[in-house]
């Protein structure tokens, strides 16, 4: 059960995003979300942009992710965050997990 402080493993629903990219929502209020992407080798982030400011923690694997026309590789242990209005996205290089942060909360999410 979700409670307003907690997100149990049994609380979490993915959704399906694009072929082998799925997310689950972990926890959020109207200022702050935590949301983790799961993808399968060779899966595509598409570029996109929104108005909020994302921090990416790579949890798992290896991804080559751009943002502002610049890609780097990025390995388990490193992070990435993206200002409002960016354009950036990923490609996983490996088995990998991203869990991202946003601010304020991503009400498309929900």
């Amino acid at each position: 059960m979700m409670a307003d402080h907690y997100t149990l493993p049994d609380d979490i629903t993915w959704t399906e995003v694009a072929p082998g990219n799925r997310r689950a929502v972990l926890s959020h209020r109207p200022e702050m979300m935590l949301v983790a992407f799961s993808f399968e080798p060779g899966a595509i982030g598409a570029p996109h942009s929104h108005p909020h400011t994302q921090v990416s923690y790579v949890a798992e694997g290896a991804f080559d992710v751009t943002v502002d026309g610049v890609t780097t590789r990025l390995d388990a242990g490193s992070s990435f965050i993206v200002a409002p209005n960016l354009v950036h996205g990923v490609v996983a290089v490996e088995k990998g997990l991203l869990i991202d942060t946003f601010t304020p909360r991503r009400d498309d999410f929900l």
